[in-house]
């Protein structure tokens, strides 16, 4: 086993309560690295014959927590979670701050394997060796902070009880759902402290569809030892030195981009994509910070850049309590409502985390609901209410019935894709041209019309995690799936790696486990292995919704309209060059014209056992006979 890792897997299956532990050989690590890598190959080894028909939201669906061999040595600590995903019925590696990977380390586990479904509401608790299925009913209902405060209440006091000897523990890390993923939301979120999500992929219905509230860990054992103390210090020391040195993220965070990404890029959604410019001032950073920020630093566990600030507003009496909030919820919970008011997207963005929402998907669904609202398709009687831009009352309003599922709410609870679907069947109109998604999912707050911003001009649409903006092809090689790949399996920070992709990143990859990889290698097998894997557990798609790449890897319609305002007014993309840089995608990755991986380049990776998923592939594509 290599350094960096205990080398096990706790796996506890619901439906029998059965407990055990999973021994991970070093191969496979080498072969993918750990979180998102490892996931995708663990989701198809496990489900992959039966996947176009299992049911993301069926006990059968596997959930994992998976950290990486640099969580807890890296600077700041995440943890990957990923499974069949019931928006995009592929996988998605989707992280979060939390010290909840820390804590299962330092109990002996690399991660931890959740099956089957509680007869009841249950939560899991994990302490050291000693791992129990605890019944959560009196939990199950409440919102967010209910939830965290009273799971620590009731953990932190035995915790305190049985480590007398050892010193006074801090509480344990917690990942819970709130009410949007105990009612199956599509879009719900698995939530850490208050404000952090693992968004994307709609895994907090999936912890919902298992009766599970609650992951509760907390570690008293030592971290795995690494392989080259020496260089790892070094290296360690070089790279908090260069984030102390990024003082604009550590002022502002994410959230100056809510002023500058529409006013200076014209790449930020504004009313559901219809405009990407704006130059509301009133929304800059300095507004957010003399209006609503309380604390200006603060940061996860060993985290040198501290880009995360404590906002507060109070409405109708409700204190709102929150992150910053960042970029992309000050885009999609803001402007993309016609919403330019910092309380108004900071008491948006607190629901979303009170009530468990994904908050750009959220944000994606609710623009698409308006728009609807504004075009006469949706009326106030469907709805119960006006749904006019910028106005907050009746976002929240709906945000709160999609938690509960009330209404035609529970329609749109089923994300934007389905959502539009179902809509569009309702309605006799074809509904797709005002749903902003690719595959299943929401995209980032980033727009490709005016070429300014990041995305490649076909980064979404062949993305191997759909809408996900984190992780798409991009001239700027530290923002491309590329690198956020690496990132997400070895399940550390973006915002900490951006100034080391490549050689850096490999280089502290092999002082902490001892291992020789090399950029090359990265580049042209693990990378390429990780990635083939998820396309092609994509395609295969299923039950309720399958992707064509013929059809399917594309923008959304509304990127092909022009930009109707600001600097970059009437630019637009052209299908042509969506085409051609789909091409060079597809051979760049060894995929064929129709973008199906190649069974010689499945051989080369070592994955050749996934030619029959192929051959399926395209049988149900009609490509084979």
């Amino acid at each position: 086993m290599p350094y960096g890792f205990t080398g096990k897997l706790l796996e506890i299956d619901l439906s029998s309560e059965k407990i055990r532990e999973i021994e991970l050989k070093e191969d496979l690590l080498r072969k993918f690295i750990g979180g998102r890598g490892l996931g995708s190959w663990l989701l198809w080894e496990r489900l992959g014959e039966n996947w176009e028909n299992l049911d993301p939201l069926s006990p059968e669906n596997q959930l994992m927590f998976l950290t990486g061999p640099m969580t807890g040595y890296y600077p700041g600590t995440r943890i990957c979670v990923t499974g069949k995903s019931p928006l995009s019925n592929g996988v998605v590696g989707s992280t979060l701050g939390t010290e909840l990977g820390l804590e299962l380390k330092t109990s002996g586990y690399d991660g931890l394997i959740v099956t089957g479904k509680a007869s009841s509401p249950v939560y899991i608790f994990v302490n050291d060796d000693k791992v129990e299925i605890r019944d959560a009913s009196k939990h199950w209902g409440k919102a967010g902070r209910e939830t965290l405060r009273d799971l620590i209440r009731e953990t932190w006091g035995e915790l305190k009880s049985r480590n007398r000897l050892k010193g006074l523990p801090k509480e344990p890390s917690i990942l819970y759902i709130g009410p949007a993923g105990e009612n199956l939301v599509r879009i719900a979120a698995i939530i850490s402290k208050w404000t952090h999500a693992a968004g994307y992929g709609g895994y907090g219905a999936v912890m919902g569809s298992k009766n599970l509230k609650a992951v509760v860990a907390k570690g008293s054992g030592p971290l795995p030892d690494v392989a080259d103390p020496k260089r790892f210090q070094e290296l360690l020391s070089q790279i908090r030195k260069t984030l102390l040195q990024d003082t604009h993220l550590r002022m502002w965070g994410t959230g100056h981009g809510g002023y500058t990404v529409g006013a200076v890029t014209s790449s930020e959604p504004v009313k559901n994509w219809q405009e990407e410019w704006h130059d509301k001032k009133e929304y800059s950073q300095s507004y957010f910070e003399s209006k609503v920020w309380v604390k200006r630093f603060w940061s996860d566990y060993g985290c040198p850049t501290s880009c995360l600030k404590v906002s507060l507003s109070v409405r109708d009496g409700e204190v709102a309590i929150t992150d910053c909030p960042d970029y992309e919820l000050q885009a999609y919970l803001g402007t993309n409502l016609g919403v330019f008011d910092p309380e108004c997207s900071v008491y948006l963005s607190y629901l979303a985390d009170e009530l468990g929402f994904d908050g750009i998907n959220l944000g994606n669904v609710l623009g698409f609901a308006a728009e609807l609202y504004q075009r006469g398709i949706l009326t106030k009687d469907e709805l119960g209410f006006e749904l006019n831009w910028g106005d907050c009352s009746s976002f929240a309003k709906l945000v709160k019935l999609i938690a509960e599922r009330k209404g035609v709410a529970s329609i749109l609870a089923e994300g934007t894709f389905r959502a539009m679907r179902k809509l569009s069947e309702l309605k006799k109109v074809d509904l797709s041209r005002y749903a902003v998604q690719t595959k299943g999912i929401g995209l980032g707050a980033h727009g490709v019309r005016s070429k300014k911003d990041y995305p490649s001009i076909a980064g979404y649409a062949v993305s191997v995690q759909g809408g996900d903006h984190t992780s798409i092809p991009s001239p700027f090689l530290q923002y491309s799936e590329d690198w956020f790949v690496f990132y997400d399996s070895a399940v550390i920070c973006g915002f900490n790696s951006y100034a080391f992709a490549g050689e850096p990143l490999i280089d502290f990859l092999n002082a902490v486990t001892g291992w020789d990889v090399t950029l090359e290698e990265w580049n042209n097998a693990i990378k390429k292995r990780i990635l083939n894997v998820q396309r092609i557990l994509l395609l295969l798609g299923g039950p309720d919704a399958r992707w064509d790449p013929r059809r399917d890897d594309d923008q959304p319609p509304r990127f092909y309209e022009p930009l109707p305002s600001g600097p970059y007014k009437g630019a637009k993309i052209d299908r042509e060059e969506v085409e051609a840089e789909k091409k060079k995608y597809y051979q760049r990755l060894g995929w064929d014209e129709q973008g199906i991986p190649k069974k010689e380049e499945l051989e080369r990776l070592g994955l050749g056992e996934l030619a029959s998923a192929v051959d399926k592939i395209k049988r149900a594509l009609g490509l084979v006979s």
